[in-house]
């Protein structure tokens, strides 16, 4: 049933996400859903639609020592799913995010919660 062809394989662009580098989120699902502190977005992998939070997914990695590193059990953080991470507003709550366009046409992220933009 499913042929393999060129069209399928193309990449297509990659899709808007809500979340940010630099944003501070909550955890809401997961192994790490009981750390309820906003967290900052170190890095976002849009084309897994995934996010890496900072002290969020930690995973041990056993490393070879190099010549400026020793070896040992290292204590990486790993990527999270996009669902799993809910935006913080201004004041500190949780929110859903929406897009609309300004005055010039832009796009802008607000805040379902209380409709603040979002820087």
């Amino acid at each position: 049933m499913a042929n393999n062809t060129y069209k399928d394989k193309q990449k297509r662009h990659a899709p808007k996400l809500k979340i940010k580098q630099g944003d501070m989120v909550v955890v809401i699902a997961g192994a790490d859903k009981d750390r309820t502190q906003p967290r900052q977005v170190l890095q976002v992998l849009p084309d897994e639609n995934r996010a890496i939070v900072e002290g969020v997914n930690l995973r041990k990695k056993h490393q070879k020592p190099t010549e400026t590193e020793s070896g040992g059990i290292v204590e990486k953080t790993a990527s999270i799913h996009l669902s799993n991470l809910m935006l913080v507003d201004a004041d500190g709550n949780p929110t859903r995010v929406g897009r609309k366009a300004d005055e010039n046409g832009k796009l802008q992220r607000f805040g379902k919660r209380n409709g603040n933009i979002i820087k």
